[in-house]
């Protein structure tokens, strides 16, 4: 039961304002996703002011669908996530599991609506240009691209005609647009 108490404050107070808003979500195999790739993440959630980093593995069907690379077992490159998230020690990272819960190919549009339905928005995906351009190739990009933006791990080599049309809605990290 909630009683009715009422809290003083000072004349002129002013509630904080809280500075940091939203979700980064890096979205990848992190097969290849060295610790410099991670710190560079974790420079991006700290200097566009997100409250949450979520690291979100693929599970190996859904990499094998996507991109037909060959990847390690899904709890290997979790544990290295894991690994990683403590030695940085900040409990704004969290390493989503849910991919790896479903054990089978899970579509980036069904991966999405998880993470929408999970986390604080603003939402922001982090991505290599490759997997920019892969999920830019799906029917559904157009429909995600309104909901969220884009940020790139990497200045891309080349674009997606659908990532061309949608410049505004995604940027480089570490990269100051004009």
């Amino acid at each position: 039961m909630k009683s009715n108490s009422h809290t003083t404050v000072p004349y002129g107070y002013e509630p904080v304002i809280e500075k940091s808003k939203g979700t980064l979500i890096y979205y990848d195999s992190f097969e290849h996703t060295t610790d410099d790739d991670l710190n560079l993440a974790l420079r991006t959630m700290d200097h566009m002011q997100f409250t949450r980093l979520v690291l979100y593995p693929l599970h190996e069907q859904t990499v094998k669908r996507m991109s037909k690379e060959p990847v390690s077992a899904y709890y290997k490159r979790e544990d290295r996530l894991h690994a990683w998230k403590r030695e940085t020690e900040r409990k704004s990272i969290t390493v989503e599991g849910w991919d790896g819960k479903r054990k089978k190919y899970t579509p980036i549009e069904a991966a999405l609506r998880h993470l929408v339905d999970q986390y604080q928005s603003p939402y922001f995906l982090l991505m290599t240009p490759d997997m920019a351009n892969l999920f830019a190739s799906f029917s559904s990009f157009e429909e995600w691209i309104s909901k969220l933006k884009i940020v790139l791990t990497e200045e891309p080599t080349s674009l997606h005609p659908r990532m061309q049309k949608y410049s505004k809605r995604w940027v480089v990290a570490g990269v100051e647009k004009e």
